[in-house]
Order: structure tokens, then sequence, then C-alpha cells
């Protein structure tokens, strides 16, 4: 019987996928949007995130699809159980909270952010930036605000409030998925 060569079979891709995902989220969330706050003004920290932000949510929803696509089958060592590969392991009654909870909240939170957050946030950014020339007064001042300001404000804090608690959710079901697929190493 001969195997197939480990360069075409889906686990280095499945290692390079959960690595390129973990990787970005903790880089992304914890040195480079903290450096960068600390260094930028914040016109110019807004505008890298800006740019950031879609490639980063699109890995996020990208990188749980390529994960279940090259999902390794075989033995977990903690559940004794032989499981089939991709989808249909992901899929796999025994891998419902470990491989399929995480992957889908990974999924479903990224698409969210992608989706829904990012542009609402852009678009309460382009009014913020329309009042600040209309009151002569930047959103981040200190107070007191225009009516108006104080609204886009909150409006913007809450926005970007459910979407960096989405992102850790996201760093949360990833590290979890991880110590899932670390299980399987002997």
């Amino acid at each position: 019987m001969s195997e197939r060569p480990l360069l075409f079979s889906p686990a280095p891709y499945h290692i390079l996928s959960y690595g390129t995902l973990l990787g970005t989220q903790v880089f992304h969330t914890f040195v480079n949007s903290v450096s960068s706050f600390k260094v930028l003004e914040r016109p110019q920290f807004a505008i890298l995130q800006r740019a950031l932000f879609p490639t980063y949510f699109g890995i996020q929803a990208a990188a749980p699809v390529l994960l279940a696509i090259t999902y390794p089958g075989g033995t977990n060592i903690l559940k004794g159980l032989d499981t089939p590969s991709s989808l249909a392991g992901v899929f796999h009654s025994s891998n419902r909270w470990g491989v399929l909870l995480p992957l889908g909240t990974i999924l479903a939170t990224g698409l969210v952010n992608l989706a829904y957050f990012l542009p609402e946030t852009n678009k309460v950014t382009a009014l913020r930036r329309k009042q600040e020339k209309k009151d002569g007064k930047a959103s981040y001042d200190a107070p007191p605000h225009s009516k108006d300001m104080t609204a886009l404000n909150k409006k913007f804090g809450q926005l970007h409030g459910i979407s960096s608690l989405l992102n850790l959710v996201t760093l949360v079901a990833t590290v979890a998925y991880g110590i899932n697929l670390s299980s399987r190493l002997d």
C-alpha cells in the first residue's frame, strides 16, 4: 500500500491555515492595533485601520472554511475515535463541540464583522468627519460636543465595542479549536 506524500495531504495546509489565523489575530489585536494607536495621530490611525480591517475580517471569514475543507481525519486521543477528513469530519457527531462549534463561531463572527460592523462603522466615521467640519472640532476632542456629534460618537462607540467583543470571541474560539486540534497529537 503506497501512502501519498504529506505535501499532497490536507494536513500541512490545515496547520498553515490555523497558524495564519491565530497569528494574524494575536498580532493584529495585541501588537499592531495597540502600537499603531500609540504612535499614530488619530486620523492616520483611522486610515490604517480602515485599510487593514477588510483583509483582517476576510481572513477570519475565509480561514474557518479552509480549516473545514482541510480538516485531517484520524484518531482523537482524548475521545479514542476515528473521524473522517474534511467536511465530513467537521460535521461528525463526535466533533460538534470541539471542531464545528469553534469553526462555526469563527466563521460567523468574522462574517458579521466583515459584512455588517465594518461598513456600519465606516458610515458613522464618514458622518463624524462631516460633522467635525461643521462643528470645527474633532470627534475625539474633549467635550462638550454638538448634539449630533455626541450621538455619532455614541453610535461609533457601540459599533466599535460590539465589533471588538466579536473579535475577542473569535480569538477565544480559535484558541479552543487549537486545543482540540492539539489533542490529536501523539
